[in-house]
C-alpha cells in the first residue's frame, strides 16, 4: 500500500516537539479540541468581507455556510482576512492595488498551515486578485462568488448597477432628468446585498469563475439574497476538503483548455472588457501563454448570447431564472467551441456538467443559431497608435461608428478632461474621436475605468449618445459605446498615444483590426523628441513600487516580479 501523502499542514500541527507545542497551544485558545489536529485538512477561508467593499458585505454569511460544509466534510475550517478592494470607494482605483491584494492573498496562503483555501469573492478586482494570488501558491482552490444584487427597480423600470448610472448622468447632463430623480435613482438601483447585477467586471468575472472550472456549476449567476447561494458556499466548503485529499491543485484546472473555454464564455456573455486583463495576468501566474492575439483569435465566429445590460436589456436575476451560465456553456459546446474535457472543481469535465442544462427564457438567453447579436467578440486592434494593441467591445458599441475617420480631440489627462469636456467652448462635435492620455497602469496610475468618458453636453443635447472614444485607461463592465481601450504602450510609457495632437485624423476599423493615426513618421519622430515623460505620482511606499514594475496592459498589468508562482513550500519555523 502506498504510503499516505503527508498534508502541508501537518508540518505545524502534527509535530511532537516545542514547535507543534507552540502551533496548537494558541490555536486551542478559540475552545478547538486537540482531536482537530489530527491530520485532517485544514481549510483556509479566505474573506474579503469589509464594510469599504460594499459588494462583499454579506460575505460573513456566506463565510458560516462555508465553514459548515468544511466541517461537515471532516476538514478543520480556519477563516483568515485578506485586503478588500472596493470598486466603488477606492481611489484612484481600486485595479491599482489587484497586484498588492495577489500579494497579500499569497503570502497569507504560504506562510499559514493551509491544505486548500476557498475564496470568497465579489467585487470587481477581489475575484481577480485572489485567483493570481493561490495560483502562484498552487494548492487546491474553490472560488465561491458572493452573487449579484437584485434587478434595481425605478418608477417601473428595471435599472442595472452602472450602466444606468452612466445613461443617467448623461441625462441629467442633457437636461433631461432632474437632482432630485437622480439621488432618487441612487437607493431604487442598489435594494440588496452583491454586487453588480449587471454584466459588469463583477458578474464577467463570477462568470469566468464558473467557466474556468474554478468555481461550483451555478456560481455566476444565483442571487446574492437567493438562499440557493448559500448552498452552493456550503457545498463548496464540502468539495474542498476533498479536493486536498485527491491533491487537486489549481494548476491542474487552470490549463490552457479552461482559458480558451472562458475567453469564449466571455464573448457569448457580451461580458467585460477586464477580463481580458484579468486572464491574460492569471494565465501568466500558472505558466500558460496567453496575449492579445488568442483573445481575438478565439472569440470570432462567436455570438453574443445574453440579452443583458450594458449590451442588452435584461440583468443577472434575469439571467439565473433562465438557466445561467450552464445554458451558455452547452450552446458553446454543442457548437464545438468548448473543450469539452476541461476538468472543474466538483471533480466532472465542464460538459458533464453542463450538458443538460436548460433554458428557460430564450429571449434573455437566445440559441447560438439565433443570436442576440453576431460576431462580438472582443476585437483586438492594432495599428501605429497601439502597436503592442488596443481593443474594443464591439456588443457594447454603435456599428455606425465600427469604421469611422474623425478629428482628434485631446485631453492629456483626467483633470485635463474634467475641466474641458463641459466647457460650451469646446472645438468638438460628434464626428470627432475623442482622446484621452494618461491613464493607464503607470500614467492614472491603476489604469482607472475612465474610458467611457462623457459625453461634451453640446453633442448630447442634439441627442447623439455614443462617439468614438480612444485611451489607455480601462473602461468600466457596466458601460457602452464605442470605446477603444488598453492602447499598449500607454502615454506614460512614451507609446504613441502621447504625441497625438488636436486635429490629427484618427482612423478606426474595427472589421480590418485597424487603428490607425494618420500622421508621417517624420512628424512623429519630430513630437517624439519633445515629449517629456510625466512626473512619477508617488516617491515612496506602494505606488512608487507598482509604478516601478507594472506590466502593460497587453501583458495583464501583473508586476513584473509577481509573474509565475512560488509553490507551496513550507517555511522555515518561527522559533
Amino acid at each position: 500500500m502506498a504510503k499516505k501523502k503527508q498534508l502541508r499542514s501537518q508540518s505545524w500541527f502534527g509535530r511532537e516537539d516545542i514547535y507543534g507545542f507552540i502551533y496548537r497551544s494558541w490555536v486551542k485558545n478559540r475552545g478547538v479540541p486537540h482531536d482537530q489536529f489530527d491530520g485532517r485538512p485544514v481549510i483556509g477561508i479566505c474573506n474579503t468581507w469589509s464594510e469599504l467593499t460594499p459588494c462583499n458585505t454579506h460575505f460573513r454569511v456566506i463565510a458560516e455556510h462555508v465553514r459548515n460544509g468544511i466541517l461537515e466534510a471532516g476538514g478543520f475550517p480556519l477563516e483568515f482576512p485578506v485586503m478588500s478592494l472596493g470598486e466603488t470607494l477606492m481611489r484612484p482605483t481600486a485595479m491599482l492595488y489587484r497586484n498588492l491584494a495577489s500579494m497579500d492573498v499569497e503570502e497569507s496562503i504560504r506562510a499559514n498551515p493551509l491544505d486548500g483555501v476557498v475564496l470568497l469573492v465579489g467585487c470587481d478586482k477581489t475575484t481577480p486578485a485572489l485567483l493570481m494570488g493561490t495560483a502562484s501558491v498552487d494548492i487546491p482552490a474553490i472560488a465561491v462568488s458572493g452573487g449579484p444584487m437584485l434587478s434595481g427597480k425605478y418608477r417601473g423600470t428595471d435599472i442595472g448597477s452602472g450602466t444606468n448610472t452612466w445613461s443617467m448622468s448623461e441625462d441629467v447632463r442633457a437636461g433631461k432628468m432632474s437632482v432630485d430623480e437622480f439621488h432618487e435613482a441612487e437607493s431604487c438601483m442598489h435594494r440588496s446585498h452583491g454586487h453588480c447585477m449587471t454584466m459588469g467586471t463583477a458578474s464577467t468575472m463570477a462568470c469566468m469563475v464558473e467557466a474556468l472550472g474554478m468555481g461550483m456549476p451555478g456560481n455566476a449567476a444565483i442571487p446574492a439574497v437567493d438562499a440557493r447561494r448559500n448552498v452552493l458556499a456550503r457545498n463548496a466548503g464540502r468539495r474542498i476538503v476533498d479536493m486536498v485529499r485527491e491533491d487537486l491543485r489549481i494548476s491542474k484546472i487552470l490549463r490552457r483548455e479552461a482559458f480558451e473555454n472562458a475567453i469564449r464564455a466571455n464573448a457569448a456573455i457580451g461580458g467585460s472588457t477586464n477580463a481580458v486583463i484579468h486572464l491574460i495576468a492569471l494565465a501568466r501566474r500558472v505558466g500558460v501563454k496567453l496575449d492579445l492575439d488568442d483573445w481575438d483569435r478565439l472569440g470570432r465566429g462567436v455570438h453574443t448570447l445574453l440579452n443583458l445590460m450594458p449590451s442588452g436589456k435584461y440583468l443577472m436575476e434575469d439571467f439565473y431564472y433562465a438557466g445561467g451560465l450552464p445554458v451558455v456553456l452547452r450552446e458553446l459546446g454543442e457548437q464545438g467551441l468548448l473543450h469539452k474535457k476541461a476538468l472543474t472543481v466538483n471533480g466532472n469535465t465542464i460538459w458533464e456538467n453542463n450538458k443538460k442544462a436548460e433554458c428557460f427564457k430564450r429571449d434573455v438567453i437566445t440559441p447560438f443559431e439565433k443570436p442576440f447579436k453576431k460576431n462580438t467578440g472582443i476585437a483586438v486592434l492594432r495599428g501605429n497608435l497601439c502597436p503592442d494593441g488596443a481593443i474594443i467591445k464591439p456588443s457594447a458599441a454603435s456599428p455606425r461608428l465600427m469604421k469611422h475617420k474623425g478629428r482628434a480631440v485631446v485631453f492629456e489627462d483626467i483633470r485635463d478632461f474634467h475641466g474641458r469636456i463641459d466647457d460650451p467652448r469646446l472645438d468638438i462635435d460628434e464626428n470627432c474621436v475623442m482622446v484621452l492620455k494618461n491613464c493607464g497602469p503607470k500614467g492614472y496610475p491603476g489604469m482607472a475605468e475612465v474610458g467611457n468618458m462623457p459625453l461634451p453636453p453640446k453633442v448630447l443635447k442634439k441627442g447623439i449618445t455614443d462617439m468614438v472614444r480612444i485611451s489607455d485607461a480601462r473602461m468600466s463592465g457596466t458601460a457602452y459605446g464605442t470605446v477603444v481601450l488598453h492602447i499598449a504602450p500607454e502615454a506614460a510609457a512614451g507609446g504613441a498615444l502621447a504625441l497625438v495632437e488636436n486635429g490629427d485624423m484618427i482612423e478606426l476599423d474595427v472589421a480590418k483590426r485597424r487603428l490607425h493615426l494618420d500622421v508621417p513618421e517624420r512628424e512623429l519622430a519630430r513630437r517624439r523628441k519633445k515629449w517629456k515623460a510625466p512626473k512619477a505620482p508617488m516617491s515612496r511606499g506602494y505606488t512608487k513600487l507598482y509604478v516601478d514594475h507594472v506590466l502593460q496592459a497587453d501583458k495583464g498589468a501583473d508586476l513584473d516580479f509577481l509573474v509565475g508562482s512560488s509553490g507551496a513550500n513550507v517555511p522555515k519555523d518561527n522559533h
